[in-house]
């Protein structure tokens, strides 16, 4: 899997694809965790979709990262993946920002 990524300073912007779902979930989580960079935001706002593997990988993509002291933070304005992340209670695990810059400044 290959997907847009930015480089802010030591942070990389990884953007989502328009589904995160059982189909490509592991394969995201793997791209994620494969940066040169180990602290990641995931920028969800192209994301139409999210399943439960969808979310679990983000999870697991936090986990490895903070084993290698990085972090992973989201960053999204869509309403409906907002409203995902407060149900899942996700939004408790993982940062949500409203901005990608936003989320580049918390990691300072």
């Amino acid at each position: 899997m290959k997907l847009p990524t930015e480089i802010f300073g030591e942070v990389v912007v990884v953007h989502t694809p328009e589904e995160l779902t059982d189909d490509n979930a592991t394969q995201f989580e793997q791209f994620v965790t494969s940066q040169d960079c180990c602290k990641v935001i995931v920028e969800l706002d192209s994301t139409e979709s999210i399943d439960s593997s969808g979310l679990t990988a983000l999870v697991s993509a936090q986990e490895a990262l903070r084993e290698l002291h990085g972090d992973l933070k989201i960053s999204t304005t869509n309403k409906t993946n907002r409203k995902i992340l407060e149900l899942t209670r996700i939004d408790q695990q993982l940062e949500v920002f409203e901005s990608v810059i936003d989320a580049v400044k918390s990691f300072v």
